[in-house]
């Protein structure tokens, strides 16, 4: 078993290397926040479903309901959440609405996050 002596590091854990001069500031709270927000907004699991169907395509709610084989009311409830967190926007086509990503970052960050835990399995 290997020990690592010094300065009270805990066993098994190398110490960390001085910081370099020109390390990058870390960006100002407000932005750490809005980022957590947005972060919150995709943390559900119907949510996740919704920004990988608006990956392949816009799609309106009756659409989304049928892909994802959700109740209309709860599919709306999210949508409602994925607006407000600027991750999806709405387009209205005669009777319906037709949602697509705001953003690609966002589509990338979903496809991470579910290929990181495919990974694992």
């Amino acid at each position: 078993m290997a020990t690592v002596t010094g300065g009270g590091a805990q066993p098994g854990l190398a110490e960390c290397a001085p910081v370099a001069a020109e390390a990058p500031a870390h960006p100002p709270a407000s932005v750490l926040n809005d980022a957590g927000d947005l972060l919150r907004a995709l943390a559900a699991p119907v949510r996740i479903a919704i920004v990988l169907q608006l990956r392949a395509a816009d799609r309106c709610v009756h659409e989304l309901v049928d892909a994802l084989d959700v109740a209309q009311p709860l599919i709306s409830q999210h949508l409602r959440v994925l607006k407000t967190a600027g991750v999806v926007q709405g387009e209205r086509r005669g009777r319906e609405v037709v949602y697509r990503l705001a953003d690609d970052h966002l589509a990338h960050i979903v496809v991470d996050a579910v290929a990181h835990v495919q990974e694992g399995k």
